[in-house]
């Protein structure tokens, strides 16, 4: 099946580049030159486990291809799928400007039989809109479905090739076999193909990060008063999990929920309901929690040093909003950042991926170490922001001899409170008494 892509994005070339390994012809579009000659030549600029090896394959056997010719991605192409970015807007609804730009786009170029997909995370009736416009474009009614994606940085590819389930939203049953039959390599497993109408498959994305990012942000709430009472978070979370109407997905305390999707689909859903008269009082909840929550490891280092940063060194590990990815939308470790420098810290930081992309944001107003443990050379603390595996079991003697003072702050809860305190560390966890002070 001939397939384009508009966008190379995180979602458009994890798409485009999973069907052509199927065996699809696929041709992905971008306005970007710089990035489609750099893919091309079977360069990923995105970092995500497995894609690159996939991109080189295809691209080598012919059956994948980028291009900024909107006319020759499109034309032939018998299923065109929007990978377009929706940013928030000011008021957190869904910022569709690019969408509408690359449905006018593709207009004049549309195959009358194609099928118009949208990937991209939008509001509930933007498929029907996209209905109306091309109508207006092509005089013609055309086809136009929703497949909202739920893969995971970091786990993308895998995600993709074995979906817990597909969604699709469509007006008519041959829509829905054609993606059917598109999707079917990926579905041996017999997992589901969940079909519904447009608005209902619009619907399905925003609810299931909104009641994801509710999980995170309760668990956090949770893990806070537990400090207080001096009860522990890890505890309470297996005495919950076990329960097979909780389960444990997504009940890690930490710092705060970041990337791509969560905070903006989480506010997109409440300015839906707001446009509707619906008074959104838990996602509104979950959105300020989490705000609140990215403040938590900062505040706790303020208190350490009797709310004075100014002169002071701090280490930190852990830029991405999570492991294996190089992404840092609204990463807590941003928050964290903007506070220390605030203070009048000196920040040296390491992240294994995404070390290109905060300097880019902050040039030298940082240190940016390169190892480990060069980060900690003259710190007077160390803060963890992001579950990196190289983070989990470092050699906690070089830890000490390199700090200049044995204090962590774990924003991850990697290590074991005894553990710590049997070596001499002061450390702050997430929802745990502190171990080692005074």
């Amino acid at each position: 099946m001939r397939i384009g892509v508009v966008g190379t994005g995180y979602v458009g070339l994890v798409t485009g580049t999973c069907f052509a390994d199927s065996g699809n012809p696929v041709t992905c579009l971008d306005i970007n030159a710089d990035k489609i000659a750099t893919l091309n030549q079977g360069g990923v600029p995105i970092y995500e486990p497995g894609l690159e090896e996939l991109v080189k394959r295809n691209v080598a056997a012919g059956r994948l291809k980028f291009t900024t010719d909107t006319a020759a991605a499109i034309h032939a192409a018998e299923v065109v799928f929007l990978a377009v970015g929706t940013p928030p807007a000011a008021d957190g609804s869904a910022d569709l400007s690019a969408l509408w730009k690359v449905v006018d786009a593709i207009a004049p170029h549309l195959h009358e039989r194609a099928v118009v997909v949208t990937k991209s995370t939008v509001p509930v009736g933007t498929c029907a809109g996209i209905e109306r416009r091309l109508k207006e474009r092509t005089g013609r009614d055309c086809r136009v479905a929703s497949n909202p994606e739920f893969l995971k940085e970091g786990a993308a590819i895998e995600d993709f090739q074995k979906p817990d389930r597909v969604v699709v939203g469509v007006r008519s049953p041959d829509v829905g076999e054609k993606l059917r039959a598109l999707y079917l390599p990926f579905l041996r497993t017999e997992n589901p193909f969940l079909v519904m109408s447009p608005e209902s498959s619009e619907m399905t994305k925003y609810v299931a990060n909104a009641l994801l990012a509710t999980k995170i942000s309760f668990i956090n709430e949770v893990a806070n008063l537990c400090e207080r009472m001096e009860a522990d978070i890890d505890d309470v979370r297996r005495g919950i999990g076990h329960d097979s109407r909780i389960g444990f997905a997504f009940l890690f305390p930490g710092v705060g929920y970041g990337g791509s999707c969560f905070p903006k689909d989480v506010q997109a859903l409440a300015a839906m309901a707001r446009d509707k008269g619906v008074s959104p009082r838990i996602l509104a909840a979950v959105h300020d929690t989490n705000l609140a929550q990215k403040k938590v490891l900062g505040e706790k280092i303020v208190a350490h040093f009797g709310g004075n940063l100014q002169g002071r060194k701090v280490a930190v590990w852990g830029l991405a909003f999570k492991p294996r990815t190089d992404d840092v939308r609204d990463a807590p470790a941003i928050d964290l950042i903007e506070r220390l420098l605030a203070g009048g810290a000196t920040v040296r930081v390491f992240d294994p991926e995404a070390m290109d992309n905060v300097r880019a944001m902050y040039g030298e107003r940082l240190e940016y170490a390169a190892t480990v443990m060069d980060t900690l050379d003259g710190a007077e603390c160390l803060a963890i922001v992001t579950e990196w595996g190289d983070f989990r079991r470092p050699d906690f003697d070089e830890v000490a001899r390199r700090l200049k003072a044995k204090v962590i702050f774990d924003g991850r809860n990697l290590y074991s409170p005894p553990e710590m305190r049997a070596r001499g560390f002061t450390y702050h966890s997430i929802g745990k008494v502190p171990v080692g002070q005074g």
